[in-house]
């Protein structure tokens, strides 16, 4: 059982994991992950290099089937739905890498994020995402592959936000970035739309930077939660370093 910090008040779930076991072929790479992410809320899971974060996505978001356990928006089972069915039912998914379609404008890309919806609701949301990145209103002609790294991660962002998901999942939002991006990335994009009412799942290489704006985190080790608790909890251990050289965590 994973060990649990002292409780602190948490939203009502809207996305669920229980028992997820997922692999790829008889073995599984998770075993048993529960963990919930509620509206408002940044949820995040860190741990160190093989220890099965891209697998708990890849499971989660219908692009590795899962063995065993449930995925449940609100109270729908969503497990192993295709990405496809999760976008419309309100799970936003943002890749590591191929997040933008590098051919296309900032302008096109946020039309294809929104392909679910009316040409006048497309062109409405626009407006509202523009709102929350108004940078973007000064690139909407610029070709995502002429952008920064920044650039690139506001827009993969803003273009999966089209569909105003409940619950979006992020995978290394800061790779590639340099420290002063990532911390910029984490705290003026990830947390401000979690402050907004959005919930989100996050996985990041960047432990310490994600645990300073997670209202909860969970540390995987060898694929299971070795230990969960408010994210500014879990940064104060003197252990959790040691996780991302191997080492078990303390009890």
């Amino acid at each position: 059982m994973p060990t649990s910090l002292a409780e602190a008040p948490r939203p009502a779930p809207r996305l669920v994991i229980e028992g997820l076991s997922a692999g790829y072929g008889r073995d599984p790479i998770i075993s048993g992950i529960d963990l919930a992410v509620g509206g408002g809320e940044v949820v995040s899971v860190i741990g160190a290099n093989g220890a099965g974060k891209s697998t708990l996505l890849k499971a989660i978001t219908g692009a590795l089937p899962s063995m065993s356990g449930r995925v449940s928006l609100g109270d729908r089972d969503v497990t192993n739905l295709s990405g496809n069915r999760l976008a419309r039912l309100g799970i936003g998914y943002v890749p590591q890498s191929r997040d933008v379609f590098d051919t296309l404008t900032v302008a096109e890309n946020l039309e294809m994020g929104g392909y679910l919806l009316s040409t006048r609701e497309r062109s409405r949301r626009a407006e509202e995402v523009l709102g929350i990145f108004p940078k973007l209103k000064e690139m909407l002609g610029r070709r995502a592959m002429k952008l920064s790294g920044g650039e690139r991660k506001m827009v993969a962002l803003a273009r999966v936000l089209m569909l105003s998901p409940q619950v979006l999942v992020l995978d290394e939002p800061t790779a590639g970035l340099s420290p002063e991006l990532s911390r910029s990335v984490l705290r003026d994009q990830v947390r401000a739309l979690a402050d907004g009412g959005v919930a989100i799942l996050l996985v990041e290489q960047k432990a310490f930077e994600a645990l300073e704006i997670s209202d909860w985190a969970h540390v995987l080790v060898a694929g299971r939660t070795a230990i969960e608790g408010p994210g500014t909890v879990l940064a104060t251990r003197s252990d959790i370093r040691e996780v991302f050289l191997g080492a078990e965590v303390r009890a």
